[in-house]
């Protein structure tokens, strides 16, 4: 989330994964993909700005993260109830000789 300020002076929260697009006419207002538009005090550049390192903090903390194999630790499915009927499988390529092969239409 990346804080911003209304015209009003009250900040608030945003997530920027949710915002569509960006105009300064002469205020700038944020369209969000819902249709729902946020006019905020800050300047383009700014919002830009703190977009960039928001995304910038998200992908430094994943490289951080612990190589593991333990998905319960991200509170993922454990491999043991994955492995149930219903479960999907892994994609592979299929040849000719695969007796689940069947010609791309």
């Amino acid at each position: 989330m990346i804080i911003l300020t209304r015209l009003n002076g009250t900040a608030f929260a945003i997530n920027p994964d949710l915002v569509e697009r960006m105009h300064a006419t002469p205020d700038t207002t944020l369209i969000l993909v819902d249709g729902s538009k946020h006019v905020v005090a800050e300047p383009l550049d700014v919002v830009l700005d703190r977009i960039i390192e928001f995304r910038a903090a998200v992908v430094s903390r994943a490289r951080d993260l612990p190589v593991t194999t333990d998905r319960t630790l991200f509170g993922l499915v454990p491999p043991a109830v994955a492995a149930g009927p219903s479960a999907p499988v892994d994609l592979r390529p299929r040849t000719k000789e695969d007796p689940t092969w069947t010609p791309q239409r």
